[in-house]
């Protein structure tokens, strides 16, 4: 699953069946992060994806999103130009639609 992309709302059906080599990645801050998160979720904040590398290499699957998209596209591109192709990017909205769903998340 090379170069993808699904929208928020494919991606919550999605994610309550991830196998256990597939991650969320969440690139916002960590005190974002910090302010709610999709359960299991790995924060990896987009100013640090380069020195995480190493990190990643083990997912079969990586699904990418933020706030909004706009850092998940970044963080997407980044690590596609890195080499990285097991990527999803959720870029089409973040954890701001996704509280606003009602979706469950963690503080």
């Amino acid at each position: 699953m090379s170069g993808t992309h699904m929208t928020l709302v494919d991606f919550y059906e999605h994610h309550k069946k991830l196998a256990a080599n597939e991650v969320i990645l969440d690139v916002r801050r960590a005190d974002e992060f910090a302010e709610g998160h999709i359960e299991n979720a790995l924060n990896i904040p987009l100013d640090q994806l380069p020195n995480r590398l190493n990190d990643l290499q083990k997912f079969k699957t990586i699904y990418i999103h933020c706030k909004r998209g706009g850092r998940a596209k970044t963080a997407y591109d980044l690590l596609t130009q890195m080499g990285v192709n097991n990527l999803v990017c959720i870029s089409d909205a973040g954890m701001d639609l996704w509280i606003e769903k009602g979706y469950p998340f963690k503080k």
